[in-house]
């Protein structure tokens, strides 16, 4: 089982100089990935709360903000050789399709090769509707965007004829360098986002999910593959990112469940706090070689 590392990096804290040593440091334990959330705007009042902390909101340092997914990559790759990015995951039904598939297959480009694209719909319905969307069809847009991206990606022209992406005689070059195209990694509890996995996923993305709560998505997982006539491959990745509290001894019942990845959350970001964190890590890392 491959181990790696989720951060959301935010200012002030996540400095460039922050950031590059991270990226190094993770780099040389031997960590597997560096997975990144993404919100281009934040809210002071939302009609749903953010469903990872108690009080529903994101914690963000007094003054500072979330760093763009897309840019913060580029700067990790150039500081990076090894290491996959991963976005943990990517707003499709609130994104730009066409930017969104130039941005991805450069990334993969200039990293060579080394970009998994986690995607998700969201659970901001101001951040959707701020950024020119309607919340209640998001997730049969998010469907016409990866099926036009996947597109972008593998056909040397293409026209295409959605309800919210048309063009004709559209190319987009360079290609990405993972073929058949770069890895999309499907997020989400919902049966859509089980049936979305099946359709475009070359994994499933469960966050701050304990084994047995796993198991059960899993299960669900598997009975979209059956509905669809379909069993779950062993190429499909399963990527995990466990509660912060998670000890040692529970990677195990990860690895019996088939996890193929854990992506344990790096907290903080304060420099002690990251120098705290990143020896438990490495502790981790060893323990799955």
């Amino acid at each position: 089982m491959k181990i790696g590392v989720f951060s959301t990096f935010m200012s002030p804290h996540a400095s460039p100089a922050m950031i590059r040593d991270f990226g190094r440091r993770a780099e040389g334990m031997g960590l597997d990935s560096i997975w990144m959330g993404e919100h281009v705007a934040l809210f002071d009042k939302n009609t749903y709360g953010y469903p990872a902390s108690k009080d529903g909101r994101i914690p963000v340092p007094p003054g500072g903000g979330m760093l763009d997914v897309t840019a913060t990559f580029g700067f990790l790759a150039a500081a990076t050789t090894k290491v996959r990015l991963g976005t943990g995951v990517a707003l499709v039904p609130q994104r730009n399709p066409i930017y969104t598939a130039k941005e991805m297959c450069t990334l993969d480009w200039l990293s060579e090769g080394r970009i998994d694209f986690g995607i998700g719909v969201g659970w901001n319905k101001e951040e959707v509707e701020a950024c020119g969307y309607r919340w209640e069809d998001r997730g049969a847009r998010c469907d016409e965007f990866l099926e036009a991206m996947r597109r972008m990606w593998t056909e040397p022209v293409l026209d295409f004829n959605g309800k919210w992406v048309k063009f004709e005689t559209l190319r987009m070059d360079p290609k990405p360098i993972q073929k058949p195209h770069v890895p999309i990694i499907v997020g989400g509890y919902a049966d859509a986002a089980f049936r979305r996995a099946v359709r475009f996923g070359a994994g499933w993305y469960g966050f701050n999910l304990d084994p047995a709560r796993t198991k059960g998505m899993l299960e669900k997982l598997d009975a979209a593959f059956a509905k669809e006539g379909k069993t779950r491959g062993k190429d499909f990745q399963i990527i995990i990112t466990p509660p912060m509290a998670m000890g040692a001894d529970s990677m195990q019942a990860y690895a019996d469940l088939g996890v193929d990845r854990l992506v344990v959350n790096l907290g903080g970001q304060k420099p002690e706090q990251v120098d705290r964190r990143l020896p438990e890590i490495e502790a981790l890392v060893k323990l799955a070689a």
